[in-house]
């Protein structure tokens, strides 16, 4: 049974775990795309998501706290001076899991984690545009229909005018 079990152990200790977690996390950020097992990327993302959150307010107080995970200065730069501008207006799902098949030596199901804001074929090259609710969208006329009503009418009173 599977009681109580929120996070995959990965059939290491949890100073192990801790180590290994944490490289990955700043192979991610400093390559902005890493391959690795399925079981580690997911492990990887809920590790590095809550990082950065905390790197979207660039203090003193949230470097310490990121830096206590990562230990690693040129990460903690990189995160907070490249990775964090990128994201700060995404309210959440930095990171994208995509699965590339089986490795040839054992099997195993392989993925390829990166950050989202760092992929050029995705976002075209451009910013990402901000996601409306469906409610504002039924709402909101266009401005088109507005301003293609306005000469019809107008043309439609000048011929009135002429009879």
């Amino acid at each position: 049974m599977r009681h109580g079990k929120k996070i995959n152990h990965l059939s290491r200790t949890a100073s192990h775990r801790r180590a290994l977690l944490s490289n990955l996390a700043i192979s991610l950020i400093t390559h902005k795309r890493i391959n690795t097992t399925i079981a580690k990327a997911k492990a990887l993302q809920t590790y590095i998501e809550p990082l950065l959150t905390k790197s979207k307010v660039d203090d003193t107080n949230n470097r310490r706290v990121v830096f206590a995970y990562l230990q690693n200065k040129d990460a903690i730069t990189e995160l907070f001076r490249t990775v964090a501008p990128k994201i700060a207006d995404r309210p959440g799902g930095y990171t994208r899991v995509i699965k590339t098949g089986f490795r040839q030596g054992d099997g195993a199901d392989m993925a390829m984690i990166e950050l989202v804001d760092f992929n050029e074929i995705y976002t075209n090259g451009k910013e990402a545009k901000k996601a409306t609710t469906r409610r504002s969208r039924k709402a909101a006329p266009k401005a088109d229909e507005t301003v293609a009503e306005a000469p019809a009418t107008e043309a439609a009173e000048s011929t009135e005018e002429k009879a």
